[in-house]
């Protein structure tokens, strides 16, 4: 079992790292070379906004950068089930990045919603 990172700037970070690991062993399809150009693309943005965030030039701003991160973490959650159900060798581990997606999403939520 994998020790859990508190730090969310550390966390979103491996997060988006895990995702690009992940990847790299895929068949090279054009659904999964597509899926993972975007699964990468809103992995990182989630890490990205979260930093942003942290850099707030104002509680409006901190809250519209949480919302993003949010809105990347529900678009992680989308292409790891696609690419989940295209590639069954990987099931376990697209698994778990589901989880730790909608970890984050949670996460920032509650943030959100106490801001």
């Amino acid at each position: 079992m994998t020790k859990k990172v508190y730090d969310l700037e550390e966390r979103t970070y491996l997060f988006a790292k895990n995702c690009r690991l992940l990847l790299y062993k895929f068949p090279k399809t054009t659904a999964n070379f597509e899926d993972s150009k975007q699964l990468i693309r809103s992995s990182g943005s989630i890490a990205a906004n979260y930093i942003e965030a942290n850099e707030k030039l104002g509680d409006k701003d901190f809250k519209f950068r949480l919302k993003i991160s949010r809105k990347e973490a529900k678009e992680s959650i989308l292409w790891l089930r696609l690419l989940r159900d295209l590639n069954e060798p990987f099931n376990s581990q697209l698994s778990n990045l589901i989880n730790e997606a909608d970890e984050l999403r949670k996460i920032l939520s509650t943030i959100i919603n106490k801001v």
